[in-house]
């Protein structure tokens, strides 16, 4: 008698070189992050700090339409491998452009690799796995992306303590290379890809959102102020604790959202995405609410595990829930749509972050108890869904 596998039907060669090359992919932009704010410091732009994200989320977001159109069109593989390309050039482009308009300069520029790669991603995921696997799919998938973002920061807050910063932006853009090399093994997924043109960048109006998926990307938009806020106020507030890695927390809270995230796929592939949404949004206001009033590194870092749950449940689930509403032929246009909110939600809350801290220590509860009334929203957006009208998917 045959035993069953260890692993599930989908996880095939592909499907595990595409979660590698993701792996690379987000420790490439990651490793970085936190050095950032000490490093725009250094160069004297201390009072730009909020920039530092919501530059990057801003370009994001306005590439969404481009890499969803792209993506549906020319095929899944360029789309990833342009972004990871950008993260490439981004890395070596730092230490050269070393004053505070070329550092943000390339802030914005770099963030068109998240514009385009995880949009090519979900939607090769999507045409590989069976739909009564897509949240199940997503969640291994993304358990990789989370596992890079745990690597990279910790990777990188380690080489910034041997090493001078140059080191850091050169490790980060030879490991987007290594994720380019297994993109280019894996087999397009888009049947009859076009020729790339110059007129795929001319957008009518009903390509640029996918009206069938905006409920999710409102509730997710809502929903990720507070990794805004984390990505640009946790590292001063590490140092305010006397953490000497300010890349310990991103490693905690992604390490916390890692066996959550194939927990969460399964339960939302089985009892359906509102109900594990709304567990979600009740976990992240835990998590803003905690780290408003911690007052210790263990408070901190009790804070990082409820933060990385609600991060682990929220991003899969989103992304099958965005699969289900949308049409086959539409899948990377309505994917793109979700990323467009998803930046939205994370460049703002940056932006507002950076404004209540002022770089003055006594607004930090301010920030996370602002953050913790956004995630409030999202729960009650997600109390008042039906939830057996998304229960069964398509």
């Amino acid at each position: 008698m045959m035993q069953k596998s260890f692993f599930p039907s989908f996880f095939t060669l592909d499907f595990f070189l595409l979660c590698l090359s993701s792996f690379l992919f987000f420790s490439s932009f990651n490793m970085i992050i936190p050095e950032l704010p000490s490093y725009l410091s250094s160069l004297g732009g201390e009072d730009y700090k909020g920039l530092i994200i919501s530059l990057f989320t801003l370009s994001a977001g306005l590439s969404r339409p481009f890499s969803g159109k792209l993506a549906d069109k020319i095929g899944r593989i360029p789309v990833m491998i342009f972004g990871a390309t950008v993260c490439f050039i981004s890395g070596l482009l730092y230490p050269i452009l070393s004053f505070v308009g070329g550092f943000l300069f390339l802030r914005f520029i770099h963030g068109f690799s998240t514009g385009f790669t995880p949009t090519g991603t979900s939607a090769y995921v999507a045409d590989i796995v069976p739909f009564y696997s897509r949240g199940e799919a997503m969640g291994i998938q993304s358990l990789f992306g989370s596992l890079g973002m745990a690597a990279g920061p910790a990777i990188g807050g380690w080489i910034a303590t041997f090493w001078p910063i140059e080191y850091l932006f050169y490790a980060s853009a030879f490991t987007a290379i290594f994720s380019i090399l297994i993109l280019i093994r894996l087999k397009e997924t888009v049947s009859e890809p076009e020729r790339f043109s110059f007129r795929h960048f001319r957008l009518k109006k009903d390509e640029i959102i996918e009206k069938r998926v905006l409920l999710p990307s409102l509730i997710l938009f809502f929903s990720v102020f507070s990794f805004g806020a984390v990505l640009t106020i946790i590292p001063d507030f590490s140092e305010h604790l006397g953490i000497e890695n300010k890349g310990l927390f991103f490693a905690i809270f992604t390490l916390s959202s890692l066996g959550i995230r194939l927990v969460a796929g399964r339960a939302s592939d089985r009892y359906g995405r509102v109900p594990v949404l709304r567990m979600a949004s009740t976990m992240m206001i835990l998590a803003m609410l905690t780290i408003a009033m911690a007052d210790s590194k263990w408070m901190l870092f009790v804070a990082g595990i409820l933060f990385g749950s609600a991060v682990g449940m929220n991003s899969p689930t989103t992304a099958a829930w965005v699969i289900d509403l949308s049409l086959d032929a539409y899948r990377g246009r309505a994917l793109a749509t979700m990323y467009i909110f998803l930046e939205a939600g994370i460049g703002l809350g940056a932006i507002f972050s950076g404004l209540i801290y002022g770089n003055n220590d006594s607004n930090f509860p301010w920030v996370f108890i602002f953050c913790a009334s956004m995630a409030g929203l999202s729960l009650l957006m997600l109390l008042f869904t039906n939830s057996s009208k998304y229960k069964t998917v398509k």
